[in-house]
């Protein structure tokens, strides 16, 4: 049997000892609304849905029932690590020191790696299409 969306959303947080009011303060709704989430009485718009896959560390394909796979992948956890996001500054764990030059060429390696990643991506859709 599949699990709903709000079941796994409650698996999650209470793998972590999570509570409610903890998790909604985290992405900003209230504990009534996830409250209405893990007991499937609502779904969580597109942006909820994200947050709470990022602060759980799952796929949001999992969280949808897409896959029974957990754990994100390297690519996935990459993918965030390097996310940029338009009109945010990008902050590693150690940007103190770094010239703008550097943050500049930080920027156009994840750029690359963001190319190369879909490019694999197409590439492997591809070869499972002629298979």
């Amino acid at each position: 049997m599949m699990m709903s969306l709000g079941s796994r959303l409650k698996k999650e947080r209470e793998l972590r000892n999570w509570s409610q009011k903890y998790v909604a303060d985290k992405i900003g709704i209230t504990n009534a609304v996830l409250s209405n989430y893990e007991r499937d009485y609502r779904d969580p718009d597109t942006e909820t849905l994200r947050k709470l896959a990022e602060l759980y560390e799952v796929s949001v394909d999992y969280l949808l029932g897409r896959t029974n796979v957990r754990e994100l992948s390297i690519e996935e956890k990459l993918n965030r690590a390097l996310q940029l996001r338009d009109g945010e500054k990008i902050y590693f764990y150690d940007m103190e020191g770094l010239s703008d030059d550097d943050i500049e060429m930080l920027k156009k390696q994840i750029e690359l790696y963001r190319e190369m990643s879909e490019k694999r991506k197409k590439e492997k859709e591809r070869r499972n299409k002629s298979e």
